[in-house]
């Protein structure tokens, strides 16, 4: 099966996903895949915590560029700065696992499994992915930035065939994980000529923000986890966050600037099968984002 069921397993609903999912793409042409992979993705998160987001991150960044193609694994060569160095993924970690794993399916499987397929979550049915060749920095500026309105925000995935419903869904992967306060400093110092701090801010809310990202002096790895609630667990606390004016990203506050975003956002913050089962047809549809040219041996370096 592709792998990305093993890794989305560990944050989300086991029947959702496993409804969602093709369990036997590579029973005949590797059918070990899943025992060992299985294992290496189990041994990184019983060390860290904070995995299953990095790997979703991962994916998404991947898939928001080139398509879903591993491109975001990529090393930097030459003269060319690839992806994985560039600000926005600057704080993209867990690429020791997809390696790892990679290395390890290699072993039994070679230059069958793509990093691609280990990274990303595959539809049921889905035909076999390739890895990309190609990887530049410059490109990652069609990410969707953290300061987005729900104009942009909606441009930039309609761009790759996802709706508004999709982009609600997948946003919800913000309930785990960690933010620098560079992602959302815009917000609680200086936001504009009127307000110091963004007024769809709570304010004891920007205030507890405050004393965390000094407006001067700032450490390097300030920030604070996306839900101080539950951020290592895939619920719906994202939603419920937004609600109550504590969502981090100004781009995930204004999912409550239009009627059927905020519709969204209250039906996945009352219900986290509804949450759950959205995202997992969202993640699908991404994963279908494709536009890999190759197996690589080694995730990080094209063949």
């Amino acid at each position: 099966m592709l792998w990305s069921l093993v890794i989305l397993l560990s944050v989300c609903s086991p029947r959702v996903i496993i409804n969602a999912l093709s369990l036997n793409h590579y029973e005949k042409t590797c059918p070990k895949v899943d025992d060992v992979v299985a294992k290496v993705v189990k041994d990184a998160i019983s060390k860290d915590k904070t995995i299953p987001a990095a790997i979703l991150r991962l994916h998404f960044h991947d898939c928001f560029i080139r398509g879903c193609d591993g491109s975001v694994l990529l090393e930097s060569r030459g003269g060319n700065s690839a992806e994985k160095d560039a600000p926005p993924n600057a704080s993209l970690h867990a690429f020791f696992v997809i390696e790892g794993a990679k290395k390890a399916v290699e072993d039994v499987c070679p230059g069958v499994v793509s990093c691609a397929d280990i990274l990303a979550l595959a539809a049921r049915d889905a035909i076999m992915q390739k890895d990309g060749r190609t990887s530049k920095a410059s490109e990652t500026t069609q990410l969707p930035s953290p300061t987005f309105n729900i104009s942009q925000l909606q441009k930039s995935f309609s761009q790759r065939g996802l709706s508004m419903d999709d982009l609600v869904a997948l946003l919800g992967g913000h309930t785990l994980g960690f933010s620098h306060c560079s992602s959302f400093q815009n917000r609680i110092h200086n936001f504009n000529s009127t307000h110091e701090v963004d007024p769809s801010m709570r304010p004891s809310f920007a205030a507890r923000l405050k004393s965390i990202c000094l407006s001067k002096n700032k450490a390097k790895n300030a920030g604070t986890n996306m839900d101080p609630f539950s951020s290592t667990t895939f619920d719906n606390t994202y939603y419920k966050l937004i609600l109550l004016k504590k969502a981090l990203f100004s781009s995930d506050q204004s999912l409550l600037t239009t009627p059927k975003t905020k519709k969204l956002v209250e039906k996945f913050a009352s219900s986290k099968k509804a949450f759950h089962t959205a995202f997992a047809n969202s993640m699908i549809k991404m994963s279908n984002l494709n536009g890999g040219q190759e197996i690589r041996k080694d995730c990080r370096f094209v063949n």
